[in-house]
């Protein structure tokens, strides 16, 4: 499936969402979402890693940090900003959205999307007062699923991979999730967007930041081997790299460094940590 977005440019239309996910009211990306049902497979295959990824650090409030840049939120936030049939796609304002398990649906299916499970946890940061953690902000994380499709776009049918969780003291969340497949001209990736409070999270209009989480360069590789459950992902891979991505390829080192997550084996799959820095 070809989905090919510009650098930082917010689509206002997609196809295909026609399910309760898409209701009335309430970056730049472009591309063509597509309209077509896909089936979910809801065996849980058990990959086998052959790689030890470097260990999780620990959160730290004090160190180095860099402002993450702003990323394009893509055609398929369902964060109230874009359209399809007139209808404004907001899963922000459905309840059922704060959850810590993205991996199931929980609009109009429970199915829940299968993968190597991933559990993530982000740190958000005030990079003005060296490095403190923020406490009581709002993360919405949404990614695609194994096969490259996003839930109420081009899985119209479900909203799995979609949450909200609010920092805590340490300016933590945890998610559990899947690690995303790779789709035809862009690299692995995890989209997010940090508000102040869970009251502001209704719409990425209030969004503080919108970015993206780069997957690692050797992790994708063991990842996608396994082509029983990631069956396109390593051939979309080989032709794409973080230098020619449109979204990666203008950031610096050190923000590249920072945005993509380090991750570690676990007993089902891995765990992963990023840092999140915010201006405030």
């Amino acid at each position: 499936m070809q989905q090919q977005f510009e650098r930082r440019q917010a689509l206002r239309w997609f196809a295909g969402a026609g399910t309760a996910a898409l209701i009335a009211g309430c970056s730049g990306g472009s591309g063509t979402s597509g309209n077509s049902t896909v089936s979910v497979v809801t065996a849980t295959p058990t990959p086998t890693p052959t790689v030890t990824p470097t260990p999780t650090p620990t959160a730290t409030t004090t160190g180095s940090c860099i402002a993450d840049p702003s990323e394009t939120a893509g055609p398929y936030p369902a964060d109230g900003t874009n359209t399809s049939s007139g209808s404004t796609s907001n899963s922000l304002n459905i309840n059922g959205i704060v959850r810590s398990d993205i991996r199931p649906s929980f609009i109009s299916t429970t199915t829940v999307a299968t993968g190597v499970q991933v559990v993530l946890t982000l740190t958000l940061v005030n990079v003005n007062a060296a490095c403190a953690p923020l406490a009581g902000y709002a993360i919405y994380l949404w990614h695609c699923d194994r096969l490259g499709n996003y839930s109420l776009y081009t899985a119209p049918t479900e909203s799995y991979l979609r949450g909200v969780q609010v920092t805590d003291a340490n300016g933590q969340v945890t998610f559990t999730t899947i690690y995303p497949g790779c789709y035809s001209g862009r690299w692995p990736h995890m989209h997010f967007e940090v508000f102040s409070s869970l009251s502001s999270a209704t719409s990425g209009r209030n969004a503080l930041l919108t970015s993206q989480l780069a997957m690692p360069t050797a992790l994708n590789a063991t990842v996608y081997a396994d082509t029983a459950t990631y069956p396109s992902s390593r051939t979309n891979l080989a032709q794409v790299t973080l230098a020619n991505d449109n979204v990666f390829s203008d950031n610096t080192a050190a923000q590249i460094a920072q945005q993509t997550p380090t991750f570690a084996a676990a007993t089902t799959g891995y765990t992963a940590s990023a840092l999140i820095g915010l201006a405030r």
